[in-house]
């Protein structure tokens, strides 16, 4: 095959002989094993190996990695082994093509959590080694080159999954060439027909505008070198699906879009970007706060640059780019940079390379603690995204999070630690709430508390996935251990009624239940007590019958007698007990605990009209009572009727305040035609006899004609 010969004659340029037989043994062995096979094109197999070696050949990666790639199919379409391969080119190269071969499997038009289980399956292989992604990336970039042979849903479906997920990757190991032609080539097969229309207008209008740019281009090229700045200044040209994107996005028209003109300005030195954009800026005025320096501040895949938007010639805005040739080869590569140019000194990936260990660190992270896979994909989306803003630690160091991250995202990029005893932040040198959006340039200081803990509000405003991995993985565990905690005092309680200890149970009678159960321990059947997925007398029986073998079983049919005492309250119970929102029970009130499935017990007032309208069945009550030193404070609710007059909500507010208690609701309704007002206050209190000094507190103000307290 010429291909072939081509193939190592470039590879003699970069490669040791040595090396370039080990990538021939390579070929001479795939080929036997493909033989006789043909792809849809009808052309032989071998073809598709070579070509994604020869892509990868460009990217100067190296012989173990090249081999990798000519085999990179072996082993899912013949017969060849894992032990084969490892026997006959060694360790490396047998990891790199089992590591591709578990990649295959990934398929949009099947269930979610195939999907998701697939690509758990992607980034072991990528944390691993990255040059697994870089062989599948090329393998992928291949089949999309020739995807026209592929049946129509076939093509949609394999475009998709390119869309979503390949053509992130590649922008987010800093790809770009890459990543610009996986998300042409994905438009072109989603979307045939508006890719055709944009294709044509856009060759059209490249057409019409030619002489303008030209102009434009020289002027730029006279202007440096009046400057004495050597510079190359070429145009940048827009890609069909970058126009489609920004048109959908913005609303915009294809003349606005395609109305901005792109050059790029590349320098020899970092110092010579900045007199460089002198000169731009001198030239042509610019458009405020549309200038971003990632040459200071690079991104987080090491792209580095300057971007400046000017108002340029007719008016029209012109957008260019500023960097050095190195530059430039990054942000084309990005890490494959590192096989480019490692060799000639003048570029130093160290960070960039630091940095895509870090971020596949962190997906693994989120792999470890998302239980389900659907979850777990839908934080690595949001990873695969990140329109990326840069704050400041207190030391100084930059932090990239994508656009929208919060002070909670922050402190969990620092530290989980730091992120669940997070209290409040210090932006720019002020206090403010930990859900406060964190902009370009903040400088960013984490305030904790040893006893404070993740709020499940938080997931309704975090912008990562880390973030969210780790608050949803502390909640699950923390509810657990809570509801074991309630499940065990449950449980003391029913055993009671049988005169059991639970000290008495054996520990191979808990494993025999819990096997019983299909429950993975003691502690889960706890906390399914402690939520109500299980009844506690019921369990209660199971471990009874096990316990007495000398007498005759408890049958199912008989109902236990009632337990002796109440469930004691002590008030720091968390997530396992809930407090009804109907009825707003405090310490001193008489109550009584409705078992809810999935939510554990709701404690109501005893003479709740809710409670009361549900016609509970007795099995679901249990009798409670507030523990004589009951601890925190508890949701109440005010309602007032008070004559308008400006400046009352804060002389009642103020008043709330001075009986000790916290606001945590306010809502204000005036009556048609009347000049007063009802107003309802939710208030935090410690008991009973707390509520009522509110209220005494309220009753003396003038303004207020009743005061009454609400329970809805």
């Amino acid at each position: 095959m010429s291909e072939i010969a081509e193939f190592t004659r470039h590879l003699g340029h970069y490669l040791a002989p040595g090396d370039v037989a080990l990538v021939e043994r390579a070929f001479d062995y795939s080929e036997a094993a493909h033989r006789g096979q043909f792809r849809k094109s009808g052309e032989p197999y071998i073809t598709h190996p070579l070509a994604v070696a020869s892509i990868l050949s460009q990217w100067r990666l190296d012989a173990h990695g090249l081999a990798a790639a000519l085999l990179h199919d072996v082993m899912e379409d013949t017969k060849v082994s894992k032990s084969e391969i490892e026997t006959t080119f060694g360790k490396p190269v047998a990891d790199m093509v089992d590591g591709v071969s578990k990649l295959d499997q990934i398929a949009f038009d099947t269930r979610e959590e195939a999907e998701a289980e697939s690509f758990r399956k992607m980034l072991l292989a990528m944390a691993r080694d990255v040059r697994v992604i870089l062989i599948k990336l090329a393998d992928r970039l291949h089949n999309m080159r020739t995807l026209d042979a592929m049946a129509p849903t076939h093509r949609k479906r394999i475009a998709r999954e390119t869309l979503d997920i390949y053509a992130p990757i590649a922008n987010r190991l800093g790809l770009n060439a890459l990543f610009l032609e996986l998300q042409d080539l994905s438009f072109k097969h989603l979307y045939p027909m508006r890719y055709r229309i944009l294709a044509h207008a856009i060759k059209t209008a490249r057409g019409n505008r030619r002489e303008v740019m030209n102009r434009l281009l020289e002027s730029l090229r006279g202007a440096l070198a009046q400057a004495d700045l050597m510079a190359t200044v070429t145009g940048r040209e827009k890609t069909v699906y970058s126009v489609y994107r920004k048109m959908k996005e913005k609303r915009y028209s294809f003349s606005q879009v395609f109305d901005i003109y792109g050059v790029r300005i590349l320098v020899e030195h970092k110092k010579t970007c900045y007199a460089a954009l002198g000169v731009l800026h001198d030239k042509f005025k610019p458009i405020p706060g549309k200038f971003k320096d990632y040459i200071a501040i690079p991104k987080a895949n090491g792209y580095q640059s300057l971007h400046t938007t000017l108002f340029g010639p007719f008016g029209t805005p012109l957008e260019a780019q500023v960097r050095t040739h190195d530059m430039h080869r990054v942000a084309e590569t990005g890490v494959a940079a590192h096989w480019l140019y490692k060799t000639g000194g003048a570029l130093d990936l160290e960070e960039a390379q630091r940095e895509t260990h870090r971020w596949l660190q962190s997906l693994l992270e989120i792999q470890s603690e998302s239980r389900d896979s659907r979850e777990f994909l839908e934080n690595v989306k949001v990873d695969l995204f990140p329109e990326e803003i840069y704050v400041f630690t207190p030391k100084g160091k930059i932090m990239a999070l994508p656009r929208g991250a919060t002070a909670v995202d922050f402190a969990y990029g620092v530290h989980t630690d730091i992120g669940h005893h997070s209290v409040a932040a210090r932006i720019n040198y002020e206090i403010v709430p930990l859900r406060t959006e964190l902009k370009n340039g903040d400088h960013v200081e984490i305030l904790t508390a040893p006893t404070a803990r993740p709020n499940p509000s938080w997931l309704t405003f975090v912008a990562t996935g880390k973030a969210r991995s780790r608050i949803r993985h502390f909640l699950k565990s923390l509810q657990q251990k809570e509801s074991a905690a309630l499940g065990e005092r449950l449980l003391s309680q029913a055993l009671a009624t049988f005169k059991v200890e639970p000290d008495a149970i054996a520990w191979e009678r808990w494993e025999a239940l819990a096997k019983e159960y299909g429950a993975k321990s003691q502690l889960e059947i706890l906390a399914d007590i402690g939520v109500g997925k299980r009844l506690a007398f019921a369990v209660a029986q199971a471990l009874v019958r096990g316990t007495r073998p000398d007498e005759s079983p408890v049958g199912t049919n008989l109902l236990p007698a009632p337990a002796k005492g109440s469930l004691t309250l002590r008030g720091v119970e968390g997530v396992a007990i809930q407090y009804a929102k109907c009825c707003r029970p405090v310490p001193g009130d008489a109550i009584i605990a409705q078992f809810r499935k999935g939510q554990g017990l709701v404690v109501h007032q005893r003479d709740c009209a809710t409670l009361r309208k549900q016609r509970v069945d007795a099995s679901e009550l249990v009798d409670v009572e507030w523990a004589a030193d009951i601890a925190g404070v508890f949701e109440a609710g005010v309602r007032l009727l008070v004559s308008d007059r400006r400046g009352l909500l804060a002389v009642i507010a103020t008043t709330i305040n001075d009986a000790g208690a916290n606001i945590d609701t306010v809502s204000v309704e005036r009556p048609d035609g009347s000049d007063v007002l009802v107003m309802y206050f939710g208030v935090q209190v410690r008991d009973r006899r707390h509520l009522a000094q509110v209220i005494r507190a309220l009753k003396r103000l003038s303004e207020v004609r009743r005061v009454m307290r609400a329970r809805t």
